[in-house]
């Protein structure tokens, strides 16, 4: 598993994270190309007792959450490391549709979300 980025363990015990087997198995494509997604950016990976898991509100019914990789890129390029990202992402703000940034994706604010993490580079 060497490679693939990781965050710290950040995320609140009630956010339900899933193993890359069934992040795999919900995406319909093998466990590679997910820790290929991981390595690319295009999804946030934490570690819980040895063990790689991603949290399950980057994932609609059709594939990942629109927008999360496109926000991911964009707080990555501001010089936020993988564990501020998922501290953003899933940090509480009541002027956002959806209290979190990651719930504001799901529920196609994308473009808001992203005006938001490109402001925070400046």
């Amino acid at each position: 598993m060497s490679g693939i980025p990781v965050a710290d363990d950040v995320l609140d015990s009630a956010v339900t994270v899933l193993p890359l087997n069934q992040v795999a198995a919900v995406l319909g494509i093998s466990s590679n190309k997910v820790r290929q997604m991981l390595r690319d950016g295009h999804l946030i990976a934490v570690r819980r007792k040895g063990d790689l898991y991603v949290p399950s509100d980057f994932f609609v019914k059709d594939g990942v959450v629109k927008g999360l990789a496109g926000t991911i890129t964009v707080l990555a390029d501001s010089g936020f490391s993988r564990t501020e990202m998922l501290r953003w992402l899933f940090a509480t703000d009541d002027t956002l549709p959806g209290m979190t940034p990651v719930n504001a994706l799901r529920t196609s604010h994308g473009t808001e979300v992203k005006r938001r993490a490109q402001a925070m580079a400046f």
